[in-house]
């Protein structure tokens, strides 16, 4: 079972600006072929159907810890593209189509659909798929798939960091270039232990450092590109069977940590009027107000 905790990964900024055409790209990093919701997908189901668990106990922590990750990541991404909507159209009478400045843009999905909230599907408005989640049952393979599927995210992140400039997408793509960097270096030290073969002397991939990239340098700076979180209090601590040695880029000691990162607040996305979205006046507000306060039977007192 999952735990779910109010917090994401970390704390993005406050956008000063809407950008829905570069939120349309950060798309691709969440519902893509390399994006995060395959990450999680492919993680999740061979962690549910790895066989022999117990015998090959630290390759299945590996992989089960990282999908707990994961589930962040999706949630990080997302509430990326929801901060870039944030501001693209204006309230106003119906009449006056105050969606106008939508119908042009990349995605009029976002703007159709969900209320310039983020999609499950990619940069070309295509819906994420199950064909992307490769399962195996082979523990070689899975984990050979897997290096190679983070590989290919960190590509994406790479080129998605180079067409926006928007403080929102740059710092939440720093951090993941960060954290899949981690992931990657995982994968490949798991490789070696159950083949032989170092796998980690192909890395990085592309060629070229996180050092590179200002947004992803202060996660650098805090260790966290050398860092295996547990996701859990109690289970999934025989990481450190794989997790363990030198940083081969920064010459630093890895670190299994137990547990979760600190992470930030959950953005409170405002109403969107011309949205219907939540559909909530403030006069139905206080009538649930009312109801909720009478199913806990706490005295209703007159508001204003």
């Amino acid at each position: 079972m999952f735990k779910r905790i109010n917090r994401l990964a970390i704390e993005l900024p406050k956008p000063q600006y809407a950008d829905p055409n570069a939120a349309a790209a950060v798309q691709e990093l969440l519902g893509g072929k390399f994006g995060e919701m395959s990450t999680l997908n492919n993680y999740m189901y061979q962690s549910f159907n790895f066989r022999e668990k117990k015998k090959f106990k630290p390759f299945y922590d590996l992989v089960a810890s990282i999908t707990a990750e994961e589930f962040g990541h999706v949630e990080l991404v997302a509430n990326t593209i929801n901060l870039m909507l944030s501001g693209t159209t204006y309230p106003g009478d119906s009449n006056a189509a105050p969606l106008q400045n939508a119908k042009d843009l990349r995605n009029t999905y976002h703007f159709i659909a969900t209320a310039q909230t983020a999609l499950p599907g990619d940069s070309m408005g295509k819906a994420w798929t199950g064909d992307y989640v490769f399962n195996s049952g082979n523990l070689i393979l899975d984990l050979l798939h897997n290096f190679f599927l983070e590989c290919g995210a960190r590509t994406h992140k790479m080129r998605v960091y180079e067409m926006t400039n928007h403080p929102v997408a740059r710092q939440m793509i720093g951090y993941l270039l960060v954290r899949g960097g981690v992931h990657v270096l995982a994968y490949a030290k798991a490789l070696e232990i159950a083949t032989g073969v170092d796998v980690k002397r192909l890395l990085p991939i592309p060629n070229l450092s996180n050092s590179s990239f200002d947004a992803a340098r202060p996660y650098e700076a805090m260790g966290l590109g050398r860092k295996l979180f547990t996701f859990s209090e109690e289970d999934y601590r025989d990481i450190d069977k794989i997790w363990k040695g030198i940083d081969p880029e920064s010459g630093l000691p890895l670190e299994v940590v137990i547990g979760i990162p600190e992470g930030g607040p959950i953005p409170d996305l405002e109403g969107l009027p011309e949205e219907y979205a939540p559909g909530i006046s403030h006069e139905d507000f206080l009538e649930i107000a009312k109801r909720l306060q009478a199913s806990a039977h706490i005295p209703v007192s007159d508001q204003k």
